[in-house]
């Protein structure tokens, strides 16, 4: 029973970082209008601040599930040395 469990906590894992590359493609592909918006508008500082702020969103969105993941990760570790122990 626990080895069925590891395989699928395994293979939910493994399914879990495909879709965080995904994630990672996502957040280039929005980062790519903000980028060129910013150098359509010249540079101002209202573009800049835009843009920062829009790259930021971008980048939380993409950085807080690798986060997550890793932590999950390492508590499903330690739950499976455990049950081991």
């Amino acid at each position: 029973m626990t080895a069925t469990l590891a395989t699928l906590a395994d293979l939910l894992l493994k399914s879990a970082i495909v879709m965080f590359v995904l994630n990672e493609v996502r957040g280039v592909v929005l980062a790519v209008p903000v980028l060129y918006g910013m150098y359509q508008a010249g540079g101002t500082l209202m573009a800049i601040w835009l843009g920062i702020c829009s790259l930021g969103g971008i980048a939380l969105s993409v950085i807080v599930p690798i986060v997550a993941e890793r932590r999950l990760g390492l508590l499903a570790r330690l739950r499976t040395a455990a049950a081991r122990a």
